[in-house]
């Protein structure tokens, strides 16, 4: 499946969805008025009841009085806003202040109305239905498209989803059900600590001393548990690698690496301005998600899978075909280098069976031994020792020829652009460029993203997002949480509906 097929998916889903949801909503509006409707069916003998009990209390009878208040009763409880209800109301309330003939006036047209009632109800019972009819008709017919995309997205990884899942470990099925819903918890009280903790920053002067720190502490406290909560649930509800390409039905990156990178690249850089619980290797996993789903064979025996790429376990032994094979399948091939001899045997292996296009190198910064194995693999000198930045995660990308002719793209800071002249113009740039940056976070991760870019925007192949998904990594767990909350406040909101169509809330 194609990215512009992929995202016409994901748009035909979640119009569906919406679709869905308005119809549902309006059908419990439709059930509602039926409801009413059916309440209201013994409106004209209610009301004929009533205005003989105002006849009779009129006439001296006092025990036609607990009539007319449960008259007035049934009429709050069942009849619609409008005349007849009104009309008992008042009058009720007159006869209990002894004008009972001015009560008895205001039943004249009591019957009238009732009927008027009743046909507004009707409709609104008609209109109400035919409003959900129209919204259920479209989530319907959408539900076709939505399930042939989903199975076009499934038959198009089905082989490699093949290879992969044979090395899959199993689990419980109900393990990561359990641990995502343990997670979404997770990512609630995450976004409401920094809700309340930013709140308290940014607004704590002008509240009450102890409302500031309840706020501050209470925002605190539910930060302190979501990240624990987050830290034990996220790596026991990741998907495995057969699942991510499923979810998503484009060919992946594959992402190739030395285990002993697993450590540094698990690594959270700090943030001035938020709480980051994300790894660099998830934001570059982010950033590549722009291609595809990343995938990565994980390290044998480890007891939960890392935090990024989607996991698969190869065996020791015999993990060399399934490598070669899953290169034939991917689309891109991410490689970070490094001093292993399997990284070096995937690097040769690489450039003789894949097309130059489909090879991307991580290099390590200040590790000259790796440009000189590099160069020995290679047509024509890197000069990579020379050009990379100083980062030991990532110091430099470096992307090929068609003829295999490295192209060396230093890792370093973001350079400043150059402002256009004209005084006015410099102001409202240099003012863009001051809110972009104050919410864009350079973190290692961001800077090779953004060089990666770059690198496949040289070779032809432009994704504008990377550099901003990279980023918008290390923000995930807030918006997850905000998207959490809002979505929890719309399922509550229906279910409390439905709850009153059936009598129960």
């Amino acid at each position: 499946m194609s990215s512009r097929l992929r995202a016409l998916a994901r748009l035909i889903t979640a119009v569906a969805i919406v679709t869905a949801y308005v119809a549902l909503h309006l059908a419990i509006s439709a059930g509602m008025d039926l409801r009413a409707c059916d309440r209201f069916r013994d409106a004209p003998a209610r009301a004929a009841a009533f205005t003989a009990a105002l006849d009779r209390y009129a006439a001296g009878e006092v025990s036609a009085r607990a009539e007319i208040r449960a008259g007035d009763a049934w009429f709050k409880e069942n009849a619609p806003s409008g005349a007849s209800r009104s009309a008992v109301s008042s009058a009720t309330s007159d006869a209990e202040k002894g004008r009972v003939s001015l009560a008895r006036a205001r039943v004249a047209g009591l019957a009238a109305d009732v009927r008027r009632d009743r046909a507004r109800l009707d409709r609104r019972l008609g209109s109400s239905g035919a409003t959900a009819l129209y919204w259920a008709v479209p989530a319907v017919v959408l539900l076709g498209p939505v399930l042939w995309l989903r199975r076009r997205r499934r038959s198009g990884v089905a082989e490699i989803v093949g290879v992969v899942s044979r090395f899959a470990p199993r689990q419980p099925w109900w393990r990561r059900p359990v641990f995502l819903l343990a997670s979404g918890a997770g990512y609630v009280l995450f976004a409401a600590g920094a809700i309340a903790v930013g709140t308290a920053q940014r607004r704590g002067y002008t509240m009450p001393p102890m409302t500031m720190v309840g706020l501050l502490v209470g925002g605190l406290a539910a930060l302190g548990a979501a990240l624990l909560s987050l830290r034990y649930t996220r790596p026991r509800s990741v998907r495995g690698a057969a699942q991510a390409l499923l979810a998503d039905g484009r060919q992946p990156v594959l992402y190739l690496r030395s285990f002993a990178d697993d450590d540094i690249a698990a690594h959270v850089d700090d943030s001035a301005s938020f709480i980051s619980i994300h790894s660099r290797e998830e934001q570059l996993t982010q950033a590549l998600g722009a291609l595809g789903p990343v995938i990565t064979v994980g390290r044998p025996g480890e007891p939960l899978p890392r935090l990024g790429a989607a996991r698969f376990y190869l065996p020791l032994d015999d993990w060399q075909p399934t490598v070669l094979r899953l290169m034939e399948l991917s689309q891109l091939i991410v490689l970070r280098l490094g001093l292993g001899a399997s990284l070096w045997w995937e690097v040769g292996r690489a450039r003789a069976t894949q097309p130059a296009r489909k090879l991307v190198l991580l290099a390590p910064g200040g590790v000259p031994e790796v440009a000189e194995r590099l160069d020995a693999h290679l047509p024509a000198p890197s000069r990579l020792a020379e050009v990379a930045g100083g980062d030991p995660w990532t110091g430099a990308v470096i992307t090929f020829a068609p003829d295999w002719t490295p192209q060396v793209h230093p890792v370093g800071p973001v350079p400043r652009a150059k402002l256009p002249r004209g005084a006015l113009v410099r102001r409202g740039i240099r003012a863009m460029r001051a809110a972009m940056a104050s919410m864009m976070n350079y973190t290692p991760a961001y800077l090779a993203a953004r060089t990666i870019k770059d690198a496949l925007a040289s070779a032809g192949v432009r994704r504008r997002t990377m550099a901003l998904r990279a980023n918008f990594g290390t923000q995930t767990s807030i918006w997850k949480g905000f998207a959490l909350v809002t979505a929890l406040a719309l399922l509550g909101w229906l279910v409390g509906r439905a709850l009153q169509l059936f009598g129960l809330g």
